[in-house]
């Protein structure tokens, strides 16, 4: 797929793991992987962050090979899931760094057209999260409000 900006195709720099089932090396079962994916969500823990967590530490390298569901299935299944998805809060959290910079900087003009290309982003992607039902139909991003939802997490 091509980059947005950038006129270039990338690479995935990561492969996930060949096979079904759980790896030889992993000793946890299904019912450990889950307590641990819970409490690190209660922790108030990202599902990214969850998934490097049980990499690193526990030596997990692809949860929904244990669990049958990803990592994000299984906070909403507990009700432990944001209200908005996670690369969507994100990008708000850039966006309102961005615009704390530019109170600071008035004259940061690059950092002005970044806002617009980030700000472009997170319509087209509400956009997406609207017409797939995740995100209400009256939605509308609203930089005020944005900034209200980062300053409560």
């Amino acid at each position: 797929m091509a980059r947005i900006y950038a006129r270039k195709k990338g690479k995935s720099g990561s492969k996930r793991p060949m096979g079904k089932g759980s790896p030889r090396w992993v000793s946890y079962k299904k019912p450990e992987t889950e307590k641990l994916i819970i409490k690190y969500a209660k922790e108030g823990n990202s599902s990214s962050e969850i998934g490097i967590i049980l990499r690193d530490q526990f030596g997990i390298p692809l949860s929904k090979r244990i669990t049958g569901k990803c990592i994000s299935q299984i906070m909403k299944d507990k009700q432990l899931y944001s209200k908005f998805p996670e690369d969507l809060f994100d990008l708000f959290e850039q966006a309102v760094n961005l615009r704390e910079h530019l109170v600071r900087n008035k004259k940061d003009y690059t950092s002005k057209h970044n806002l617009e290309l980030l700000e472009s982003k997170i319509r087209r992607l509400g956009k997406y999260y609207v017409k797939e039902k995740i995100l209400h139909e009256d939605w509308k991003y609203d930089p005020e409000k944005v900034k209200l939802l980062i300053q409560q997490k």
